[in-house]
C-alpha cells in the first residue's frame, strides 16, 4: 500500500518469525485500543447534563420533559437585575459628618480677612462694607456645612443612581437628609455667591476666595453602606413559583414560552449545579468504558479481519485511531463547556481523510464508530446519529478520486446542503413547520462546512507525518515538467516514451480492476528512472551500434540491474514518496535478466551458473498496484520485438509474458487474484491491438505516360 518502505529483497517468512508478526500486531491493537478508550472515556460528561437546545418562542424539539425533582422557578436574570437596581436607587447611604471643618474653614475665613485688609490690592478689602462681606460669608459657611457638604464624584453619583435620600451620621446619631439639600464643594460655591445678590455683589464676594474655605465635611461610608445594601439583596425573593417533582415542563412540539423558558432555564442551572452522587459515579463511568472499549475493539477486529495490512503498518493504524479519539475527544469538550453545538463539529472530514489515503469500507467503518463513541456524550444523540451518517456517506460517494483542489470544496458544499436538507426533513417529519425551524441550526451547519475545508491543508501534514500520499500530490508528480521527467525526456527519451506507454496501459488496467489507477500511473512514469544514468545500452534509446557487443554477459546484467538500484538513489535524491520508490524495486521483483542468462547459458554449457549474477534485487510486488505495473512494463517492452502484430501473436505475447511472470512466483507475495490476472490480460490485448493495429497500405499516384 501507499504506506509502506520500500526494502531490498524478501524472502519466505518461517512460521516462528508468522508467529511474532501476529503477535506483535495485536499488541499494537491492543495498545491502540486502551490508550484511546482511556483517552475518550477520560474526557467524556459524567455529571447531570441537560444538553437541550431551546429557544424563547421555539417549538420544542425533544420528547416531553418531567422534572426529575422540586425546583424553585426563577426570575429572568433582567428581572432580577431590575429588581436590584430599584434597590439600590431606594437604599439612603452613610455619610459620616466631621464636624471639625466647618470651625477650620471659618478660621480660615477669618485669616483671610486679615490677609486682607493688611496691604492687599484686592478692591474688596477697601470696600467699606468689607467686614460685612465676610460676616454675610462666615454666616453661609455656618448654613452650608450643617447641610453637608460632598465631593463632586459622591454628588455626581448619587445623581446619576438616582438616589433620593441619604443618612448623615454624626457623633453616632444619623440623621436623613434629602439629596438635594446636599452641596458639592462646586454647588456650594454657587449657592454662596447667589445667596443674597439683592444686598451683595457677585463680583465682590468672588474676589474674597471662598473655594479656599470650602471643603467636603460629609464624607461617604462605603463599608457600612454596602453591608447593608448586600443585607437587603440577600433577602430579596428571585422565584416565582414551583415546579412539583414528576411534573411536565414542556411536550415535543410545543411553543417554548415565556413561562416555560424560565422553567427550562431553573431546571438547567438545578442540572448543572447539582453533581451526580458519589454511590452512582462508579456505575455511569463503568458503562461508558464498557461502550467504549466495546466499539474501539470492533473496529480492531474489522482491521483484523478485512484490513489486515493496516495493523501491519503502525502509522496506519495510529492514524486510524487518533482521528476517532480526537472528534470524541472535542465532541465531549464542547457538550461539558457548552461551546456551540455538536451539529459545528466537522465530523465528515474523518471519512474525507481515510477515504483519501486508505479505503472507502474502512472510512466508513470507522466513520459510524466515530459518529457512536460521539453520541455517548449527547442527551438526545438521535438527530444527531441520523445527519451525520448520510453526510458521511455522501462524503466517501464524492471523493472516489481526489485529483484537483477545486473538489474539496465542491464537496464541502455538498454536504453543508446534505445536512440541512435532512435536518430539515427530520424536523418536517416531528411536525414542526418551516416558520418554526431553528436558524441556530443551519448557522451551526454552515460553521461545519467552513471547517472541513480545512481538510485540505491536514491532507498535506498527514502526507509529511504519516508518509501518505494523496491523489493530488500523485496528479503534480505526472506532470512532464517535474525535474526528474524532464530530463529523462532529453537524457533518455525512448525511456521515457516507453514510461507513458507503460503509465498509460496501466492506468486502463487499474480503472478495469477498481485499483488505484493514479497511483500506478504515476509509479509508471517514475519506474525506469534509473536508465538514465547509461541510457544508451537499453534498446530503446540505442541508435545504430549495441555496446553490449563489446561486454560479456555477466557486466551486461550487472548494468541492466543497476538502473534499479540507480533509480532507488534518483528517487532519494529528488525526494520521491515511498510509495513511488517501491514501483522502482518491485517492476522486475526478483527475476532475472533472461536475455543475458540465457546468453550466459548457451556460451558455457552444463557450467554451473550463480544466478545471483543475473537476478534482480527486488522485491517481487507486495500489491495489486505493483503487480499491474510489473505486468505492464513487461509486455510492453516484449511487444516491441514482434515481427508483426497480429490479433493471434499479441494474444499470444500477452498470455506467454504474464503467465512467465506468474510460473516465476512474481505475484506470490501480493493480493492479486487469478480473476484479475485474467482481466489485466484482456485489457493489454485491446490496448496493444489498438497500439499496433494494422494500417491501410495508400495507393501511390500512378502518372500517364506520354504517348
Amino acid at each position: 500500500m501507499n504506506f509502506t518502505k520500500y526494502w531490498r529483497g524478501a524472502a519466505p517468512k518461517s512460521r516462528r518469525q508468522q508467529h511474532k508478526d501476529s503477535l506483535q500486531v495485536w499488541l499494537l491493537a491492543t495498545i491502540l485500543v486502551v490508550c484511546s478508550t482511556a483517552l475518550i472515556v477520560g474526557f467524556m460528561p459524567r455529571r447531570a447534563s441537560f444538553n437541550y437546545e431551546y429557544e424563547l418562542n421555539q417549538p420544542w424539539r425533544y420528547g416531553a420533559l418531567y422534572a426529575s425533582q422540586k425546583f424553585n422557578i426563577q426570575k429572568s436574570d433582567s428581572a432580577i437585575a431590575q429588581q436590584q437596581d430599584s434597590v439600590r436607587r431606594a437604599f439612603q447611604p452613610y455619610f459620616n459628618i466631621n464636624s471639625t471643618v466647618a470651625p477650620a474653614m471659618k478660621s480660615r475665613l477669618m485669616q483671610l480677612r486679615v490677609q486682607l485688609e493688611d496691604g492687599s490690592r484686592v478692591v474688596a478689602s477697601k470696600h467699606p462694607l468689607f467686614r460685612h462681606y465676610v460676616a454675610h460669608v462666615a454666616s453661609l459657611l455656618d448654613s452650608v456645612y450643617a447641610r453637608g457638604v460632598v465631593s463632586p464624584m459622591a454628588y455626581d453619583s448619587l445623581s446619576a443612581v438616582g438616589t433620593s435620600v441619604v443618612r448623615l451620621i454624626s457623633d453616632n446619631v444619623a440623621t436623613v437628609r434629602p439629596v438635594e439639600r446636599l452641596f458639592s464643594t462646586h454647588t456650594a460655591y454657587q449657592y454662596i455667591l447667589n445667596a443674597d445678590r439683592r444686598h451683595f455683589q457677585t463680583s465682590m464676594l468672588s474676589q474674597l476666595n471662598i473655594n479656599t474655605v470650602l471643603e467636603e465635611n460629609a464624607t461617604f461610608d462605603r463599608e457600612k453602606s454596602e453591608e447593608e445594601v448586600s443585607d437587603y439583596l440577600s433577602t430579596l425573593s428571585t422565584g416565582i413559583g414551583f415546579v412539583m417533582a414528576n411534573e411536565k415542563i414542556v411536550d415535543r412540539g410545543e411553543i417554548v414560552t415565556p413561562e416555560t423558558y424560565l422553567k427550562l432555564k431553573s431546571y438547567e442551572a438545578i442540572a448543572r449545579a447539582n453533581e451526580i452522587e458519589n454511590s452512582r459515579m462508579p456505575y455511569i463511568f463503568s458503562g461508558q468504558l464498557v461502550l467504549v472499549l466495546l466499539l474501539l475493539s470492533i473496529m480492531a477486529t474489522f482491521l483484523g479481519i478485512f484490513r489486515h495490512d493496516y495493523l501491519q503498518h503502525p502509522r496506519c493504524a495510529i492514524l486510524l485511531y487518533a482521528l476517532l479519539v480526537v472528534f470524541s475527544v472535542a465532541a465531549s469538550l464542547m457538550v461539558r463547556n457548552h461551546i456551540l453545538h455538536v451539529f459545528a463539529l466537522p465530523c465528515c472530514m474523518v471519512p474525507i481523510i481515510i477515504r483519501v489515503f486508505l479505503d472507502s469500507r474502512t472510512a466508513f467503518a470507522f466513520h459510524v464508530c466515530m459518529i457512536s463513541l460521539v453520541s455517548l456524550s449527547l442527551a438526545n444523540p438521535y438527530e444527531f446519529i441520523l445527519i451525520q451518517t448520510i453526510a458521511g456517506l455522501v462524503a466517501i460517494q464524492s471523493l472516489k478520486e481526489l485529483s484537483e483542489r477545486a473538489q474539496i470544496v465542491r464537496v464541502v458544499v455538498i454536504l453543508t446542503l446534505c445536512q440541512a436538507v435532512v435536518y430539515t426533513a427530520y424536523e418536517l417529519m416531528l411536525g414542526v413547520s418551516f416558520s418554526e425551524l431553528s436558524h441556530r441550526s443551519y448557522t451551526f451547519f454552515v460553521i461545519n462546512g467552513v471547517l472541513l475545508l480545512f481538510a485540505y491543508p491536514l491532507l498535506y501534514v498527514f502526507e509529511r507525518g504519516f508518509g501518505f500520499i494523496s491523489d493530488v500530490t500523485l496528479m503534480e508528480l505526472t506532470n512532464i515538467n517535474h525535474p526528474l521527467l524532464q530530463r529523462m525526456t532529453e537524457v533518455a527519451p525512448g525511456t521515457f516514451q516507453h514510461s507513458m506507454q507503460v503509465s498509460n496501459l496501466a492506468n486502463e488496467v487499474a480503472k478495469k480492476l477498481g485499483l488505484k489507477a493514479q497511483l500506478v500511473r504515476t509509479g509508471a512514469l517514475y519506474h525506469d528512472i534509473g536508465k538514465m544514468e547509461r541510457p544508451v545500452f537499453f534498446t530503446e534509446n540505442q541508435v545504430g551500434s549495441n555496446p553490449h557487443t563489446r561486454l560479456t554477459p555477466q557486466k551486461s546484467a550487472e548494468v541492466i540491474i543497476r538502473h534499479v538500484t540507480h533509480g532507488l538513489e534518483l528517487a532519494e535524491q529528488y525526494n520521491l514518496p515511498q510509495v513511488l520508490r517501491r514501483f522502482i524495486v518491485t517492476h522486475h521483483g526478483r527475476g532475472k535478466v533472461k536475455y543475458f542468462y540465457i546468453t550466459y547459458r548457451n556460451q558455457h554449457p552444463g557450467e554451473e551458473v550463480d544466478e545471483s549474477l543475473f537476478t534482480y534485487p527486488g522485491p517481487n510486488p507486495a500489491t495489486a498496484e505493483e503487480a499491474v505495473l510489473m505486468m505492464c512494463d513487461s509486455v510492453e517492452a516484449a511487444s516491441r520485438s514482434l515481427p508483426e502484430y497480429t490479433e493471434e501473436s499479441i494474444s499470444q505475447l500477452v498470455d506467454r509474458i504474464i503467465d512467465s511472470l506468474l510460473a516465476d512466483g512474481c505475484f506470490i507475495e501480493c493480493d492479486i487474484t487469478f480473476r484479475q490476472i485474467s482481466i489485466a490480460k484482456s485489457v493489454l490485448k485491446d490496448r496493444l491491438k489498438n497500439i499496433y493495429h494494422t494500417r491501410i497500405v495508400y495507393p501511390e499516384l500512378q502518372v500517364a505516360s506520354e504517348s
